[in-house]
């Protein structure tokens, strides 16, 4: 498809580059241009696991110059170039040994001039390697920042960026920040999640409809008008004296139109399409099962890959090896310079495969007991599981990701709860969706979900049914997994059923100063708003420390007109979920449900901790009972 090519911005040059490039000293005179502009990754560390690290710079010309070093530990293994002669790749070795300081890089031109870069190696912080990525033992708040509250109205607009502030616009930018995520941990820790997922945080210079992050114009830089790299990384340290930790949203499959590459691009394949300049490109044509299709084509195969989702997000093409190092290595960059816990990645699958496998190989050597959770939207597990670390894949296709994003089980449970009852739809239709786990390397490490930023609002979906939002939350509390929950869900946040982007992603109330209604304080929340927020907030707390919920095993059993009844259970615990959609009271069938009572004789409402007798307990209509049992 032939298209105009869009004007491009000035590139801003972030904080942290700024800093490195003042540290450049260079046989030039000081009114002249420095000979490098940029070097990424801007630093980097010594004791990583992987001793082999790629700098790309890019500069005038800088491509014939001739490069050296002297420094205990670090060996200059080669130099690479592309067609842009303003690009120079730079290969080093940092052995064992090597200490942090200042590496100094020498180059040399044809004329014999010089300059020398001076890039920082630093020191790990301890345990670095080894830390902990989110597990079923956590609950994971989802976030899109500009939505959820405004803690600095100073950085609304900023001098190096297009787009500014329009709160009445669905689809503009409305000034949520870092500050306002950082200014409400003590809500977000009270609801009782260990993890925040922001949408993507780095920069989105583009014109219009940047506010989502999916867009990126600069790999190491967060956008100003949500902080800095320095507020981000104080962000996380602050959520983690909370007991939160961070999970960075990652897209290595499309950029943003107005990525700094696109002003001058390295080669002509660079990016996936023919001629760039001139829009020669194809569209990605979606066809998600061409990765484990035996009969699938060659074209519908590369389409799906190499085509670009729209105009404005350009497709890098990850089989050229510097792009493939390039994004591997902002990966863990962030993850080193952040300090976090996890990573989400978006449209997992429209990568090329086997960039896919050395990028998740990489990030799972440097940090064996972190986890990454992939998206691939799809009702289909098989698919799912494909990309899943250790599935048997027939086409011998290796996968090193930990966790997928279960959509699945969403259809499942959006199905589930709001169609009616038959015997092929209704609550069947949640309870099926179980058995594809047989299918799974590791169902515990799925991320299960009522809702996220691309979906309708879960109360919506249901039909404005407390009752079924009910269920969904008690579902997703107690369901085998990693829950996630989307801000603004708890208390009753609307859309319409269809798509509307912009109207899901909505204003959290009370998180803009001069809100009426404020949902962290709770002011001029309805009842049922209140009611809600509370039934979140009192069975995530309560998941927090139960080891049968986070590892326990799980049976359930076929839902009887309208009533699905599971157990979780461990040596120590038994805890029941009885769903109740039908529209009247119903008993507990005890003789049905007599395999995994045993002995037990009593229930307690984690609700509103009641004790009840198993003999006499009534499930109201349309509603959830989870209970623990003794």
């Amino acid at each position: 498809m032939m298209m105009d090519t869009p004007r491009r911005p000035p590139v801003p040059m972030s904080g942290l580059l700024f800093s490195a490039l003042m540290a450049l000293t260079m046989g030039c005179s000081a009114a002249e241009q420095p000979a490098v502009d940029r070097v990424e990754p801007p630093f980097w560390w010594t004791q990583m696991a992987e001793p082999n690290l790629q700098l790309m710079l890019h500069g005038d010309d800088i491509a014939d110059a001739t490069v050296s070093l002297d420094y205990p530990g670090v060996t200059l293994s080669g130099t690479e170039r592309e067609q842009n002669t303003n690009y120079l790749f730079i290969n080093l070795t940092i052995s064992d040994d090597a200490e942090p300081g200042t590496l100094p890089i020498r180059f040399t031109r044809a004329d014999d001039t010089t300059f020398t870069v001076e890039y920082s190696l630093k020191q790990r912080r301890a345990g670095s390697a080894e830390r902990q990525g989110f597990d079923s033992s956590d609950a994971i708040y989802l976030i899109t920042p500009d939505r959820f509250a405004n803690g600095d109205p100073a950085n609304d607009r900023t001098a190096d960026t297009q787009e500014g502030p329009d709160r009445n616009n669905p689809g503009g930018r409305h000034g949520g920040d870092i500050a306002g995520m950082q200014a409400h941990l003590d809500y977000i820790a009270g609801m009782g999640f260990t993890q925040i997922w922001p949408n993507p945080l780095i920069e989105n210079n583009q014109p219009e409809y940047s506010y989502h992050g999916y867009s990126a114009t600069d790999y190491y830089r967060i956008d100003p008008r949500y902080g800095s790299n320095e507020s981000f990384r104080a962000f996380v340290a602050a959520a983690k004296e909370k007991g939160i930790g961070v999970i960075q949203d990652m897209v290595p499959n499309h950029i943003g139109s107005g990525h700094w590459w696109m002003q001058d691009l390295p080669s002509s394949d660079w990016l996936n399409g023919k001629g760039i300049e001139t829009g020669e490109y194809e569209y990605t044509n979606h066809a998600r099962t061409v990765h484990m299709d035996p009969y699938a084509s060659h074209k519908d195969h590369q389409l799906f890959t190499d085509g670009w989702f729209v105009d404005s997000m350009p497709d890098p093409n990850q089989r050229n090896p510097r792009i493939a190092n390039y994004l591997i290595q902002n990966a863990i960059w962030w993850v080193e310079y952040a300090d976090l816990s996890g990573i989400r990645v978006d449209t997992y699958a429209y990568s090329d495969a086997d960039f896919l496998t050395r990028w998740s190989a990489r990030m799972m050597r440097e940090y064996p007991n972190f986890n990454i959770v992939g998206e691939e939207w799809t009702r289909q597990a098989a698919l799912v599981a494909y990309w899943q670390a250790g599935n048997n894949n027939r086409n011998g296709y290796v996968s090193h990701l930990p966790s997928m994003m279960d959509f699945p089980l969403h259809y499942g449970l959006r199905d589930g709860l709001e169609k009616p009852e038959s015997w092929s739809t209704g609550l069947v239709t949640l309870y099926e969706a179980l058995a594809n786990d047989v299918l799974y390397p590791d169902p515990e490490n799925l991320v299960i979900f009522g809702g996220n930023h691309d979906t309708s609002r879960l109360f919506s979906q249901l039909d404005e049914d407390s009752g079924k939002f009910r269920m969904a939350v008690a579902y997703l509390a107690t369901m085998r997994g990693i829950p996630q929950f989307y801000y603004g869900d708890e208390i009753l946040a609307k859309s319409p059923k269809h798509r509307d982007d912009g109207v899901v992603r909505s204003d959290f109330l009370g998180g803009w100063a001069g809100d009426k209604v404020n949902a962290f304080t709770g002011k001029k929340l309805s009842a049922e708003q209140k009611k809600a927020q509370q039934f979140v907030r009192t069975l995530f707390n309560w998941r927090k420390d139960k080891n049968v919920i986070h590892s326990g095993k799980l049976k359930h059993f076929a839902p009887i007109d309208g009533l699905y009844v599971y157990f979780r259970y461990d040596e120590q615990d038994t805890v029941m979920v009885a769903i109740n959609k039908s529209d009247r009271p119903r008993e507990l069938p005890l003789a049905h449900l007599a395999e995994i009572f045993g002995n037990k004789t009593k229930a307690i409402d984690i609700s509103n901790r009641k004790p009840h007798s198993l003999s006499e307990l009534v499930i109201a209509p349309s509603d959830v009972l989870v209970a623990e049992l003794f």
